[in-house]
């Protein structure tokens, strides 16, 4: 197999992201070789992030109980035993290697906020300045389903994003995507994905097992949606490999890597594309979703077909085609009874109803990605 993504992966890599899921950390020996493994990433000169499940799965193993619970309040008290117990072997471990862990506990909200996720970009920051390893849950003790990410596998996904990180690993019980036959048969691993096409995304269902864990192949295929539109390599490896981590600093051809889709997004298009909420929605025609498509061009309100929900300017809006599909996303420059107003008309429509300093773009291509 060639070495061109891997190699180019890893030489792009500054920052990586490392997620390991609740069914790799079955014991304390399993924690140590994943920290080693950690460690020896550092070594290799990189900043790394740990995404770690197994709060709810050791808070099982302390109170003795074999099937996750589904009620709430049941999960957020295993949480709460678990994590603890958790961290104070994590920190053991870590201090072994020569540096120190460090807890962040997030919920969605913490993202979704332009200021809390900011205060979230620069706790990491510090963290790493200060050679500490900052390891990453989302905080089930608290969670509820309108607050939470869904899994560790799509939180990894949107930290890669936050933090701008070149390489996002997910260590997992497989070795890989792989294909599948007509009957639905696991096939070959696939080795390396350059676009995540509707055939790639179908090959994920009936990967899930929730005894212990949430996800399976779909969630880490989504995370890669959100890595890859970031402009970042994503790595799914097979976590019970205990050289794996060496195997992956030397480029070999380990499990399934995703290719960049495109070059990198900014900061501030990362965070309106992947954690503002959507306000609303603009509906427009062939000619303006060609344009923006395939030219990279503004959206001018004469391209407007059809305004939905109510939000103010500066919110986040999704663009849609006029089949009805989103393709993009946005930061409005006028409230949404304004828009309803300005839609279909042409710019000097637009300056005689708003002024002749108005902003003639409904949505300007700075504030503006592709979905």
């Amino acid at each position: 197999m060639d070495k061109k993504g891997r190699s180019a992966a890893l030489a792009a890599s500054r920052q990586v992201i490392i997620k390991a899921g609740t069914r790799l950390l079955i014991d304390r020996e399993a924690v140590a070789r994943l920290v080693a493994g950690v460690a020896e990433i550092r070594r290799s000169g990189r900043r790394v992030l740990l995404v770690t499940s197994g709060a709810v799965g050791m808070g099982m193993e302390t109170l003795k109980i074999k099937t996750r619970p589904r009620d709430l309040a049941r999960i957020q008290a295993l949480a709460a035993v678990g994590q603890s117990a958790l961290m104070a072997i994590y920190t053991s471990e870590c201090r072994k290697n020569g540096f120190e862990a460090a807890q962040l506990l997030l919920t969605a909200a913490d993202l979704r906020n332009r200021e809390r996720c900011l205060n979230v970009m620069n706790c990491i920051n510090a963290l790493w300045e200060n050679g500490v390893l900052p390891i990453v849950n989302e905080n089930d003790s608290v969670s509820v389903d309108e607050l939470k990410f869904g899994d560790n596998d799509t939180l990894a996904g949107l930290l890669g994003s936050l933090t701008g990180s070149e390489l996002t690993i997910l260590l997992t019980t497989v070795d890989g995507l792989r294909d599948r036959d007509a009957a639905g048969n696991l096939g070959e691993r696939i080795s390396e994905v350059a676009k995540l096409t509707d055939d790639i995304l179908g090959l994920a269902g009936g990967t899930d097992d929730s005894k212990f864990s949430i996800g399976g192949m779909e969630s880490k295929l989504r995370a890669a949606g959100i890595v890859t539109s970031a402009g970042g390599y994503l790595w799914i490896a097979d976590g019970r490999d205990p050289g794996v981590i060496k195997r992956i600093l030397a480029g070999d051809d380990t499990g399934t890597l995703f290719l960049p889709r495109g070059r990198r997004l900014s900061g501030h298009k990362r965070w309106f594309t992947f954690f503002s909420k959507v306000s609303g929605r603009l509906t427009v025609d062939a000619g303006a979703e060609r344009a923006i498509r395939e030219r990279g061009k503004s959206l001018l309100p004469a391209g407007v077909t059809d305004v939905s929900g109510e939000f103010k300017r500066g919110d986040t809006v999704e663009i849609a085609g006029p089949g009805g599909k989103p393709f993009a996303r946005g930061l409005v420059n006028y409230a949404s009874a304004d828009c309803l107003k300005l839609r279909g008309c042409h710019s000097d429509a637009v300056q005689a109803a708003m002024g002749s300093d108005c902003e003639t773009e409904m949505v300007h291509r700075d504030n503006l990605t592709l979905l």
